[in-house]
């Protein structure tokens, strides 16, 4: 089964499209603590279904934490109708594998939405990652990868990043205010504890995806700046 990391930080399996932590309702649990943040929710959804357009997959799968608030907010309840409501006519399903913030999400079955817990693709499990389960090979969310770059003058930018290995695969965050868990200093998923893999590092910048070599290179490269 051919694999394609996308651009706009989605995944390409074969017939299907895989995204990961879009978190939406994220502004409005921001705000609920004090926070207020501008709406990205139209850039999401703009962006997902431009994406569609262009690839065509069969399915949308989404590998975890669709929504983000543990609490059940009304606001976020309508985005998240708002979003598979324009989403659906694009393809023939939406498979929701569960992620630990998509608390109460049931009633999205009604909308047509497949809900699991684990699927099963291409010799692929897809999982969301904040839980270990048997299997050999595995895609999962969760960690939101990202790597920080230094130039010359010392100046440092977190970019998002593809985690690609034989056995596990770790997508970046879908959601524009997920800034990323910069790998080489810290590891969120216990996926990435247990399987022990120097990673291909792919960067989603503008419309192409930079290679960045492996893991290990990448941490040598960095030190030297």
């Amino acid at each position: 089964m051919r694999i394609v990391p996308l651009p706009e930080k989605a995944l390409k399996l074969g017939r299907d499209m895989v995204i990961a932590d879009v978190h939406l309702g994220y502004e409005i649990a921001m705000a609920r603590d004090g926070f207020y943040l501008p709406s990205v929710f139209y850039e999401v959804l703009k962006v997902i279904r431009s994406v569609i357009e262009r690839e065509k997959p069969r399915r949308l799968i989404i590998n975890g934490d669709l929504k983000h608030s543990f609490v059940p907010e009304r606001r976020e309840r309508i985005e998240l109708r708002t979003f598979v409501e324009n989403v659906s006519p694009l393809v023939s399903e939406i498979i929701l594998i569960r992620g630990n913030h998509d608390v109460g999400v049931q009633w999205l079955r009604e909308l047509g939405v497949e809900i699991a817990d684990e699927l099963e693709l291409g010799g692929w499990k897809l999982v969301h990652g904040h839980k270990l389960v048997e299997g050999e090979k595995f895609i999962i969310g969760h960690e939101h990868p990202a790597i920080r770059l230094r130039d010359e003058v010392g100046a440092i930018v977190k970019v998002s990043a593809f985690l690609i290995g034989k056995r596990l695969i770790v997508l970046p965050a879908f959601s524009p205010w997920a800034y990323g868990n910069d790998v080489l200093r810290e590891i969120v998923s216990p996926f990435l504890r247990y399987i022990n893999e120097d990673f291909r590092v792919l960067v989603p910048v503008d419309n192409e995806i930079l290679d960045f070599g492996t893991l290990s290179k990448l941490r040598e490269f960095l030190k030297r700046l």
